[in-house]
């Protein structure tokens, strides 16, 4: 019989099953068409996503070289014991059933559920571990459940750290007494180490941790990841250039099993060390000028007058970079919280600069026609402005005075007087011309933004007051509203030396720079600009500045006293500022000592000068102008 015929003769009902079969048939080879070759690249993806897990490693920082090339900030391995929470499973199982055995001959009220059980098991396993690391080194360890527990909520794939940072003694122990079999493991990562301590601490500043890191152009965007803490910089230098220090991450993806633990690598990529930083501060001047201020509060601050280079600034009270590091902990913390040590005084620091400031007020004079050559007043130790006596330093006073004495000797009877005549809108025009009351602009984090340089209007705008002679008066001498930093006191220096109005320093070292760029030119009459200059460099000679002298080197200074309210009532301020040599200046020094108690004895030249000459002195001694001591 023919096959058409046979399938003629089917029964109606078989046929329509025949042909539902088919459908049903073409509908399962379309479908797997379709999920096998049409959607096997997502499918694929999802599968990755719930089968690979990616670990970001953040890349070492880079180092930070001074001028001279010595290392101020590296890198210092950090060992750590560590466990891999995968690799003790089977350890967390046996304990689970121990604990479930002993729990379940208990009363049923008294036997917890299954997962405080889980919890309870995970503990006990890596106590046992802790434990054995504190016998080998001696110390006696603790962990908590929840450290544990967040652990594996969200770190499962990192080594969990039994305990970090050990010294190298206990991590040769260590090695040598824990076995090999051991699930426990040496792990090393770095840290930032500062060779010198406390040397510039505020001009380097210090990392934090952090688990922010760039994972750009990194594999695995679509995976579940998981990141090592890194750092990043907080305060100055380390703050200011950390995109620059910080390193190329590395990454390690891995395929996990269904519960998350590590099975086998998949790719990995070894992170990058960041790139190093040559600064400006030359780390044996800045040395000299930290024992000069010692223990007491202040900042000093120099500069390279040809290059802009900052060479020196330091800040008082300071604080051992190495005790901030890998974290700062609460103790520490909380004593440079209590000496005020935090601040960077040279450059957030904002005090009244006391009479370095009258070479602002003579030029002031000087170019609105107010004093001259022959200018003079007698100074019987006060002078009265209306009703109320004002003054000087020398309760003797100075006797006939002009400008060039009145600088020399710091005479304020000259500097009242004169301020006058003068009066405020032309002494504060003539501040702002040096720009002083503005930032400096240097590549540090966190430079003072509220200087003062008061004015009429300052004054009604911000006390509602009218100005009075008086104000002027003490503006004169620097004191009253005015504020200003070390940094900017230093910076005017180094202008005014160049007999320019503005100076723009740096901290970041190129070997190819030369001279910086004129900024303005001063705009005084050499006679005018040099009848300042003699007296500062009679300052430096026979003078209040005195004790600056460098044999051979001739320099021109200017010393101040201030006040400054504090909490314990009225201390002063010691200033001096000076460049060297006058014929060509190569450096500019500005040194603020502030007193911390009503009775501390403070002068510019007996306090200030002492600390800016050793650092003049090694300066010169190394440029080859003077022998070394």
């Amino acid at each position: 019989m023919k096959i058409v015929e046979i399938f003629q003769n089917y029964n109606t009902r078989l046929r329509v099953v025949t042909y539902l079969l088919l459908v049903i048939l073409m509908v399962l080879t379309s479908g797997l068409i379709y999920r096998q070759l049409i959607k096997f690249s997502e499918y694929s993806e999802r599968g990755d996503r719930q089968t690979l897990r990616r670990i970001i490693i953040p890349g070492p920082r880079g180092n930070i070289y001074d001028r001279d090339g010595r290392l101020l900030v590296g890198n210092r391995v950090r060992y750590s014991a560590v466990v891999f929470l995968n690799e003790l499973r089977p350890d967390f199982r046996k304990e689970f059933r121990l604990l479930r055995d002993h729990y379940n001959s208990l009363p049923q009220d008294q036997s917890p559920g299954n997962g405080d059980i889980q919890i309870e098991a995970r503990l006990n396993v890596v106590e046992r571990y802790i434990d054995q690391v504190g016998q080998v080194i001696g110390r006696n360890l603790e962990i908590n459940s929840k450290d544990i527990e967040r652990h594996f909520g969200q770190q499962l794939l990192l080594p969990f750290p039994l305990i970090n940072d050990m010294e190298p003694e206990e991590y040769a122990l260590l090695l040598e007494q824990i076995p090999v079999q051991s699930p426990i493991q040496i792990y090393t990562t770095n840290a930032r180490y500062y060779p010198y301590g406390t040397l510039a601490a505020h001009t380097i500043g210090y990392v934090g941790n952090t688990q922010e890191v760039d994972t750009t152009n990194m594999p695995g965007d679509d995976l579940m990841t998981f990141k090592a803490r890194g750092y990043e910089g907080k305060t100055g230098l380390e703050k200011r250039f950390d995109s620059q220090l910080k390193g190329e991450s590395g990454v390690e993806i891995w395929v996990v099993d269904p519960s998350g633990f590590q099975f086998e690598p998949k790719d990995k990529k070894s992170p990058v060390q960041g790139k190093d930083l040559r600064i400006t501060l030359d780390s044996e001047l800045q040395d000299i000028a930290e024992m000069g201020l010692g223990d007491r509060v202040g900042a000093v601050v120099a500069l390279d007058t040809k290059r802009g280079d900052l060479l020196v600034m330091v800040s008082k009270p300071d604080y051992d970079l190495n005790d901030l590091s890998p974290f700062i902990p609460t103790r520490i913390a909380k004593d440079i919280n209590d000496r005020g040590a935090w601040m960077n005084r040279a450059l957030q620091g904002l005090y009244s600069p006391g009479s370095t400031f009258k070479v602002i007020t003579a030029m002031a004079g000087l170019r609105g026609g107010f004093i001259n050559g022959t200018s003079e007043t007698y100074c019987s130790g006060s002078f009265n402005i209306g009703s109320s006596l004002y003054r000087c330093w020398n309760p003797i006073g100075h006797g006939d005075v002009n400008l060039h004495e009145a600088i020399r000797m710091s005479c304020n009877v000259f500097f009242y007087k004169f301020s006058q005549d003068i009066g405020v809108d032309l002494i504060s025009a003539e501040a702002k011309r040096f720009h002083l009351h503005e930032p400096t602009g240097i590549e540090l984090p966190f430079e003072a933004t509220k200087m003062i340089v008061p004015s009429r209007e300052w004054k009604k705008e911000n006390r509602n007051q009218s100005w009075f002679p008086g104000n002027t008066a003490h503006l004169a001498i620097g004191q009253g509203f005015l504020r200003v930093t070390p940094l900017q006191m230093a910076c005017f220096t180094a202008a005014f030396s160049r007999k320019e109005t503005q100076f723009k320093p740096t901290v970041v070292f190129d070997p190819y720079r030369q001279t910086v760029t004129s900024r303005r030119d001063i705009g005084l009459p050499d006679g005018d600009y040099q009848r300042i200059l003699d007296g500062m460099e009679a300052a430096a000679t026979d003078g209040t500045a005195k004790m600056i002298k460098v044999p051979g080197v001739r320099i021109a200074a200017k010393t101040g006293t201030a006040q400054v309210q504090t909490p314990e009532g009225m201390t002063q301020l010691a200033w001096a500022i000076c460049f060297a040599p006058i014929e060509d200046p190569e450096i500019a020094i500005a040194v603020l000592v502030q007193g911390q108690r009503p009775d501390d004895a403070l002068g510019g030249g007996t306090t200030s000068v002492p600390i800016a000459q050793p650092v003049l002195q090694r300066f010169f001694e190394k440029m080859g102008h003077v022998a070394a001591r």
